[in-house]
C-alpha cells in the first residue's frame, strides 16, 4: 500500500447539506466548526481553488509570458515545517501575498500543465509546490509526495464541495466529519458537501458511522463516518 496522509474531510453544513461560506457564517454556533476541527488532530489543512480565492489568495490571476508546462511530476520544498496550508490549483493561476497562509507555510498543488514560469513565481515567493498529473491533478501521487517529502501524516480537507468530491473519487478520504448547523439554505444551485461529479453512472460511496452527537451545549449535531 502506498504511503499517504490520513485524510479527514471536515465541513460545516446547513440542515439541507449546503456549504456556501456566506451562508454557514450565519448559522448559529458557527464557531463550533473550528472547535471540532481542532479536536481532529489534523495539523495540515487543504482547500480547493474557489475557497482559496474567497479567503486567502491575492486578487488577480497569474499571467505567464511563457506557457511552457513543467510536463512531469516534481516538487519544490521551500521550508521544512510540522504542518502546512495546502492549496489545489490545477492550472497554476493563483497569486499570493505571502508564503504563510492561516499561520502555516503554504504548499501549492498543480498539474503538470502548469507553466514553469508560474512555478518559478512560487519559488520567488518562498512557496513550496507539487506538480502531479498530466491534464488534471493526480491526487494520489500528490498525497504520496505530501507524506514522503513534507512529512504530513494527517490532514483535513476544509473546502469546498468540488475538491471534497475529487478526493472521494480518488479513494483518499478516510473519514468524514460534518457539523450540521441549525439552519436551512434552500437556494437552488448551491454547493453541497460533495459536489460536481459529472458521471451520472457513478455508484454510491458508502461509509460506516463512527458517532453522532450534539456538540456540547450548541445547536449543532456532529456526525463522523469512516471509510469502509
Amino acid at each position: 500500500m502506498n504511503m499517504r496522509p490520513y485524510i479527514i474531510c471536515h465541513m460545516m453544513a446547513s440542515i439541507d447539506g449546503r456549504i456556501d461560506c456566506s451562508m454557514t457564517e450565519q448559522l448559529p454556533d458557527v464557531e463550533a466548526y473550528y472547535d471540532t476541527l481542532d479536536s481532529l488532530d489534523t495539523p495540515s489543512h487543504l482547500s480547493g481553488k474557489t475557497t482559496m480565492i474567497m479567503h486567502n489568495a491575492a486578487p488577480g490571476k497569474f499571467e505567464s509570458d511563457d506557457n511552457t508546462p513543467i510536463g512531469k511530476t516534481a516538487f519544490h520544498k521551500a521550508i521544512d515545517a510540522e504542518a502546512y496550508t495546502i492549496s489545489v490549483d490545477t492550472k497554476g493561476e493563483l497569486l499570493w501575498d505571502s508564503d504563510i497562509v492561516e499561520d502555516l507555510p503554504l504548499i501549492c498543488i498543480v498539474s503538470e500543465k502548469a507553466s514553469t514560469e508560474y512555478l518559478h513565481y512560487l519559488e520567488s515567493k518562498h512557496i513550496s509546490w507539487i506538480a502531479a498529473g498530466e491534464n488534471h491533478i493526480d491526487l494520489c501521487s500528490a498525497a504520496e509526495i505530501l507524506y514522503s517529502e513534507f512529512g504530513i501524516k494527517r490532514m483535513a480537507i476544509v473546502g469546498g464541495g468540488t475538491i471534497n468530491a475529487a478526493f472521494m473519487q480518488a479513494g483518499l478520504i478516510d473519514e468524514i466529519s460534518v457539523l450540521i448547523g441549525a439552519g436551512v439554505d434552500g437556494r437552488s444551485g448551491q454547493t453541497s458537501v460533495f459536489d460536481g461529479i459529472k458521471d451520472d453512472k457513478k455508484s454510491v460511496t458508502t461509509f460506516s458511522l463512527i458517532s453522532a452527537e450534539r456538540y456540547k451545549d450548541t445547536s449543532c449535531v456532529w456526525i463522523k463516518y469512516r471509510s469502509k
